[in-house]
């Protein structure tokens, strides 16, 4: 029996249709250049946030790696570099902010601890290391 190249197409873009309606979703590294690291001011999410929900729908837990951006994809995950000591810790971001005009981001307690800022704000760098595959939109930082 031959099969056309019509059926052979739609059985394929049914089959790639079904995959990606099925709800999974990958990490990988961004296939496009990164854009140019953003530098500016750090600050830590207040204790009182703690068990409170974030922008992802998960709760705020001051002991995880996690960040909150205003533009970048929830779920992609940078590294934050503390410019005054050279540390370093990557993180996912998770919820938007700062809220605070002049502020690029905002550290959980943890990530905001291995950078070692205890309180108020500190000059760091950003870089983008990965983002979730299924959200391919605006990367500027």
């Amino acid at each position: 029996m031959r099969v056309s190249h019509g059926v052979m197409a739609r059985g394929i873009s049914i089959g790639l249709a079904a995959f990606l309606a099925s709800g999974v979703i990958a990490r990988v590294p961004s296939a496009a250049p990164s854009p140019p690291a953003q530098k500016g001011l750090a600050s830590v999410y207040s204790e009182q946030l703690n068990g409170k929900k974030t922008a992802s729908g998960e709760r705020y837990d001051s002991s995880a790696l996690t960040a909150a951006h205003r533009t970048l994809p929830l779920g992609a995950e940078i590294r934050v570099t503390n410019l005054d000591n050279g540390r370093s810790v990557r993180v996912r971001v998770n919820d938007r902010g700062p809220h605070v005009q002049g502020r690029i981001v905002d550290l959980s307690s943890r990530a905001a601890a291995a950078l070692g800022i205890r309180a108020g704000v500190a000059r760091v760098r950003l870089e983008i290391l990965s983002q979730p595959a299924d959200v391919r939109m605006d990367t500027r930082l």
